[in-house]
């Protein structure tokens, strides 16, 4: 995560939330000179950048100064993208329990769970789905989470996806298929996991996948 600090008071408390320096940040904050809001010139916050390092009492006693947890970045990302996507499963909890939100989206139309999905954290992927996530969440190519899942090869998110409603034959827009994405990626057991689910070998762009038989 990229930090573009403006202040010495703010860059302390980034520094803090960032190595997880509670004491500091407590510090800082109850100095009453600076705000637990503190951003840089890009809208990171305190809160993402703690959350993003898995800090987790940085990130309640953030929260419990009056952090704006569903805060977006410049580029769209929240406390609880960033938590989700480096897999910080206890942080993800926690902000659910101050009211984070599963709808905010990156610039690109990425979602906490499509984070999550991407990089394989299926613990995550478990807590955002029980909290409200949806399962049929899109990139603006039209990529879902379980398409993210496959081309990564990442074989219990996928299970998890397809247990929560997701449709195992939904491609991208450019009409590439998961089955298709998995198969050129060379995910063999996660090709026969989507075969087993019910997935269309033709539902791609007429690539046929030659070298999977079963």
């Amino acid at each position: 995560m990229s930090v573009k600090k403006e202040t010495p008071l703010a860059n302390a408390v980034f520094w803090a939330a960032r190595k997880g320096n509670l004491a500091l940040l407590q510090l800082l904050l109850n100095s009453g000179r600076v705000d637990a809001d503190c951003r840089d010139s890009y809208g990171t916050t305190a809160l993402m950048v703690a959350s993003y390092s898995g800090h987790y009492e940085c990130v309640k006693e953030l929260i419990m100064q009056g952090a704006d947890i569903n805060y977006q970045r410049e580029t769209g990302s929240t406390a609880l993208f960033f938590a989700s996507q480096q897999g910080h499963n206890d942080v993800v909890k926690l902000l659910f329990e101050f009211g984070a939100s599963t709808e905010f989206q990156t610039k690109d139309g990425g979602t906490a769970l499509t984070a999550a999905s991407q990089y394989g954290h299926s613990k995550v992927v478990d807590t955002l789905l029980k909290n409200g996530a949806n399962v049929h969440d899109q990139l603006h190519d039209g990529a879902t989470p379980l398409f993210l899942a496959a081309q990564e090869g990442h074989v219990t998110v996928i299970r998890q996806l397809l247990a929560s409603g997701a449709k195992v034959n939904q491609a991208r827009e450019d009409g590439t298929a998961p089955l298709w994405m998995a198969a050129q990626m060379g995910h063999n057991e996660l090709v026969k996991v989507l075969l087993l689910r019910g997935a269309d070998r033709d539902a791609d762009r007429q690539v046929r996948c030659s070298f999977v038989n079963f």
